[in-house]
This record gives C-alpha cells, sequence and structure tokens, in this order.
C-alpha cells in the first residue's frame, strides 16, 4: 500500500503498511511483519485557515493623546519607497508612502496637515494591516 522510511535515534527504519482491516494493520518494518493495532484516525486539515483582523473604518488614522495622529497601514505588504523626511511639514492629502499589497502599487496619504514626526518603515520592509508607519503632529 504505503512505504515510508524513518530515522529514529540514529537508526533507519523502512516501513510498510501492506494491509488494513478495521483498527488492526498488517506492516512491514526492515522485513519483519508486524500485526498492530490502530487507535482512532487524528484528521488533520492540511489546508490553513486564513486569519484577518476586522477592517477598520476610520480611514487607517487615529488620534493619540499626545496630539499626535497615527498613520497605520490599512493592508498587508511591502514598503516601496517612503516619500518624506521626518521634520517635513505635510497638506492633507499629500502622499506619504507607496507601499505594494495584493500585487498593486497603494499611497497612504496624510489625512491631516501637520508635521511627519516618528516614521517607523524604510522601503523593503514588510508590513502587516494596522502597522504603525509614521506619526503626524
Amino acid at each position: 500500500m504505503k512505504k515510508f522510511k524513518f530515522n529514529i535515534h540514529g537508526n533507519n527504519y523502512s516501513v510498510e503498511i501492506k494491509k488494513v482491516e478495521g483498527n488492526s494493520a498488517k506492516v512491514e518494518v526492515n522485513g519483519t511483519c508486524y500485526k498492530v493495532e490502530l487507535e482512532n484516525e487524528i484528521k488533520v486539515s492540511k489546508t490553513p485557515k486564513l486569519m484577518r483582523a476586522s477592517i477598520r473604518t476610520d480611514k487607517a488614522l487615529s488620534k493619540v493623546d499626545s496630539g499626535a495622529f497615527k498613520t497605520t497601514c490599512p493592508l498587508p505588504g511591502t514598503i516601496i519607497s517612503v516619500l518624506v523626511t521626518e521634520g517635513a511639514t505635510v497638506n492633507k492629502g499629500d502622499a506619504l508612502i507607496i507601499y505594494e499589497a495584493m500585487k498593486m502599487e497603494n499611497k497612504v496619504l496624510a489625512e491631516k496637515q501637520g508635521v511627519v514626526k516618528n516614521i517607523r518603515v524604510k522601503a523593503g520592509d514588510s508590513i502587516l494591516q494596522d502597522e504603525l508607519l509614521l506619526e503626524i503632529h
């Protein structure tokens, strides 16, 4: 039926499953036949389940107690380029970062006028959804 090779504690085993009936099986290990009793089969799904956080509707912007606005990434992806530097003054709608998500280039735009502080990413970084990109004061 099926053949397997195992290495257990440095010992090699060649195992062939000859026959399976109910809860017993006939197996051959390194040329010697054995009749073994089977326990309940544990089924493991080979298909991974994708678990994502729910999508936020606040346009990836949140007010911080210090008066700064945190700009976060709306989708997971890879940073292509950072278009601003720390200390730069930006107006609402200015492009801040270009990143790739789902094989498309996307721009992160400034939602508020202010000064860029604390840039947390650089070109080539992989980012997750809702990860902090930069702060605008």
